[in-house]
């Protein structure tokens, strides 16, 4: 059965930078695609960003680039994200998801997903 669980969410100053990991297990980590996603109070569930199975291609979110990074490790069957400047409308439940092979900027594309972990930005 796969499984995902995040960690590395905090509370984090704004400005402030943090990076979220993601380790899958049960299946083969090369064939899934990795979604980022977070969901803020109040607010639907929103990609973030995703991996391709390769790692050859990525894609973010309109307010993403610049300041988030998506990875994997492969041998370590980790994904991860790194975040930069990050404000207050950062504060969110971030979630990792997958799917096979190819990245979708939709919720409802990916099969499995992790319990979520907690990033708060504030003074």
């Amino acid at each position: 059965q796969l499984q995902l669980v995040e960690s590395g969410g905090a509370l984090v100053q704004p400005g402030g930078s943090l990076t979220l990991s993601c380790v899958l297990s049960g299946v083969s980590f090369n064939n899934y695609a990795l979604g980022w996603f977070r969901q803020a109070p109040g607010k639907e569930r929103e990609g973030v960003s995703c991996i391709s199975y390769s790692g050859a291609a990525t894609d973010y979110a309109d307010s993403m680039p610049g300041r988030f990074t998506i990875s994997r490790d492969n041998a370590k069957n980790t994904v991860t994200l790194q975040m930069h400047s990050l404000t207050a409308q950062d504060t969110a439940i971030y979630y990792c998801a997958a799917r096979e092979i190819y990245c979708s900027q939709y919720v409802w594309a990916y099969n499995y997903w992790g319990q979520g972990t907690q990033v708060t930005v504030s003074s």
